[in-house]
């Protein structure tokens, strides 16, 4: 599913082509819809010389292997999220890149929103005085349809686990860019309703940040219809609620001129609904804003807005979480 939306987001960017697909299944349909190359083997594909960028959006569990295989082919790579489903195979995969001295990327298109990069500017500027609460709700629905759509979906093994991998992993990167390092987690996970898989479904978290700042993380894909993916960000002198790519709070004491402007302009409704209770309804224009910005420093030899390092991070405190859950107690992070 994923890698249309990559197809899509290539085809608009002027200075990038689709050039070739590779799948462990018939990639011929994908091929001919995007007028691009099937070839028959991954090293078929790297080896030719007009690629230099490999996406690759094969089941989470499986990112390490193809990854390092381009790496060392001396090709980028923008990795799907997560980066993979442990940290020793997304170190793997780092090495892999320092080794051969190319860059890798990890997809998260919702920092690439106005509305996130303009959270993430106020709080560099200072303006919430200290952070004092960090909070990501992921209250989504999946049907049992939907983890029967592939064999991968709901196992450790290849998914990495459940609502908190696969689906909030999108949150965890925001929050945690935004409040800065974890510290701590504690955790209680649950199977309230998909029952015949093996991760959780339902998931709670409290987050002890190094800053000082708590926080709570809830996720689900049990809880019918499905809401918007909702941030809050406290702070002593400052509030902002973001909802998908739309603020529904934002208010400082110290109020500047742009206020107004900044409530009145991103407040007008989300580019999609975020994929809350059907995960094909999600824009590609994240996803095109990171494949440009990929091109971009591979132009000037610059490093991601999202490189491999920062891919990693949230795989770590998803993985605390899970540990936390598992032993019943408080994780805490290195």
């Amino acid at each position: 599913m994923i890698s249309h939306f990559h197809a899509k987001a290539i085809s608009e960017i002027p200075n990038a082509s689709l050039i070739g697909v590779y799948s462990v299944v018939n990639a011929d349909d994908f091929a001919k819809q995007h007028n691009c190359t099937a070839y028959a083997t991954l090293e078929e594909m790297l080896a030719n010389p007009e690629i230099d960028i490999v996406c690759i959006c094969t089941p989470s569990g499986v990112h390490m292997e193809p990854a390092v295989t381009s790496i060392e082919a001396g090709k980028h790579c923008l990795i799907e999220k997560p980066l993979e489903v442990t940290v020793e195979r997304c170190d793997k995969i780092l090495e892999a890149a320092r080794k051969a001295g190319v860059k890798v990327g990890s997809i998260f298109p919702s920092r690439f929103y106005e509305t996130s990069m303009q959270l993430k500017k106020t709080i560099d500027e200072k303006r919430f005085g200290d952070l004092v609460l960090g909070d990501a709700y992921v209250k989504w629905y999946r049907t049992e349809a939907y983890y029967k759509s592939g064999a991968w979906r709901g196992t450790w093994k290849y998914d990495g686990g459940g609502a908190l991998m696969n689906q909030g992993i999108h949150s965890i990167d925001l929050l945690q860019w935004y409040m800065g390092p974890v510290e701590s987690v504690q955790s209680v996970a649950a199977n309230v309703w998909h029952k015949d898989i093996e991760v959780e479904d339902t998931i709670v978290s409290t987050v002890k940040f190094k800053n000082g700042a708590l926080g709570t993380i809830e996720c689900s894909t049990a809880v019918f219809p499905g809401s918007p993916k909702r941030i809050e960000i406290m702070g002593t002198k400052g509030t902002v609620v973001l909802e998908e790519d739309s603020f529904v709070q934002w208010q400082f004491e110290q109020e500047r001129d742009e206020d107004k402007e900044i409530r009145n302009s991103m407040q007008a409704g989300a580019a999609s609904h975020g994929g809350a209770s059907n995960p094909g309804d999600i824009s590609f224009v994240g996803h095109q804003k990171q494949i440009e910005d990929m091109i971009h420093t591979i132009e000037t030899d610059g490093t991601p807005l999202i490189d491999g390092n920062e891919g990693r991070k949230s795989v770590e405190i998803i993985c605390a979480i899970y540990e936390s859950a598992r032993l019943g107690k408080r994780v805490e992070l290195l």
